[in-house]
């Protein structure tokens, strides 16, 4: 039952995204957001990381749904179930977000995306904590990754809409908060992408890290061209960002392989295989 759930939710985000483009909702979510231009918004390339993300869960939900579900003992089952049922939440909202946004339902949008990257990036932290391997890996983590990683921005680039729509901040001078906002999003991505590779974590593990890399790419190039007051700081936080982000990514990649991958000693709490 819990698997057809997982498949329904993932289903239910590209046939939201392909209603709201054609305007079943309301003005489809690009037309919103270039109402309310910010610093973080990213270039309109960028967002077609969704379809990515999509496919990949789609391929998730489709694998789970042929017969692979993490079981294991009764120890890992109270987290294996706890696992899909965030996942099924995070997909139902981040579907729930594209009606609601074009909407222009602020305050709940902001909400709902927020809940869906909170559940998405504590399954992965499951995942993670689990260590699958193989199959397990690039079918389970990878695609959460991506959709994980994305949502790490894009709940500040919501946030950051909102504070433009509803007229919170000044919106004539948005540097000065668009640097709060940056830097609780370095703190969380940075920390995130730590707790993301740890020493028995596989390749995978890079689609969160790899997610992030192409927002704030995407963020760059829209703000470097940006006419708006405080762009181009902006646009420089964002490639400092990169720098970081990667080089971070790239030490732990290193010291994880130095350490040669014995992780921390612990049995995992899930693992995948068929009944």
């Amino acid at each position: 039952m819990l698997q057809i759930l997982v498949m329904l939710a993932a289903l239910s985000m590209p046939l939201v995204a392909w209603a709201s483009q054609r305007g079943l909702f309301g003005p489809d979510n690009g037309t919103v957001s270039d109402r309310f231009p910010t610093l973080l918004v990213a270039d309109g390339y960028a967002f077609s990381i969704w379809g990515v993300i999509f496919l990949l869960d789609f391929v998730f939900a489709l694998w789970m749904l042929r017969g692979h579900r993490q079981v294991p003992d009764r120890e890992g089952h109270r987290e294996s179930h706890r696992c899909h049922w965030l996942v099924v939440i995070g997909f139902a909202l981040t579907a729930s977000w594209m009606i609601v946004f074009s909407q222009q339902w602020f305050w709940l949008a902001l909400a709902v995306i927020w809940l869906a990257l909170i559940c998405l990036l504590w399954a992965l932290m499951l995942l993670a904590h689990a260590a699958p391997r193989g199959a397990s890996a690039w079918f389970a983590v990878l695609p959460l990754g991506l959709h994980a990683g994305w949502l790490s921005l894009a709940a500040f680039l919501n946030t950051a809409q909102v504070i433009v729509a509803e007229q919170l901040l000044p919106t004539a001078d948005q540097l000065p908060w668009t640097l709060v906002l940056w830097a609780l999003a370095a703190l969380l991505v940075l920390v995130a992408n730590a707790r993301l590779h740890r020493p028995d974590a596989g390749l995978p593990a890079l689609g969160y890290a790899a997610a992030v890399l192409w927002g704030l790419i995407g963020v760059y190039v829209k703000q470097s061209h940006a006419a708006m007051e405080g762009a181009g700081a902006s646009a420089g936080i964002a490639a400092a960002l990169v720098v970081v982000l990667a080089g971070q990514t790239l030490w732990l990649r290193i010291r994880n392989r130095r350490s040669g991958g014995s992780g921390s000693g612990r049995t995992p709490a899930m693992s995948y295989r068929r009944p």
